[in-house]
């Protein structure tokens, strides 16, 4: 055996309908396409979005607003939520990874610890931004802060 006689299984293939070859075939004629209309034209395809005329959805709802392409999105994590990381996992620095570990952020997203709930422990934590109120809360107990 060789690549020269590979064939394909027995009946494993069909050949395709000819249409618009002449009346004997049984698909002459209209080639299977109709009478008339825009449909049986040579040359014809449909825009993505046409409706018949009818004016279209995309140019029927209105637009309003803008997207910000400069705009950074942000994971938030809670100083509450630190707190009880730090003493499930009996830490004392809390970094991205740790946070991606717990599941509380994705390995590419940027994270900004928020000052929402109490802190008790000296923490030491690195994220990609703070809010001011969580600065305050980690710095009251001597805690450091590490912006990435």
């Amino acid at each position: 055996m060789d690549l020269s006689n590979l064939k394909p299984a027995e009946n494993s293939t069909k050949t395709g309908k000819r249409i618009g070859r002449g009346q004997g075939s049984g698909k002459g004629g209209t080639a299977t396409k109709g009478h008339k209309g825009q449909k049986s034209r040579s040359g014809y395809s449909k825009k993505v979005g046409f409706e018949g005329g009818q004016m279209p959805l995309q140019r029927r709802v209105p637009k309003f607003g803008f997207t910000n392409i400069s705009r950074k999105e942000y994971k938030g994590v809670n100083i509450e939520t630190l707190e009880k990381l730090a003493e499930k996992m009996n830490i004392t620095t809390i970094d991205v990874e740790i946070l991606v570990e717990a599941g509380l952020a994705r390995k590419n997203s940027l994270v900004k610890i928020l000052g929402n709930g109490t802190l008790t422990k000296k923490l030491e934590v690195k994220a990609h931004a703070f809010s001011k109120s969580a600065v305050k809360a980690i710095e009251s107990l001597e805690g450091t802060i590490v912006k990435l």
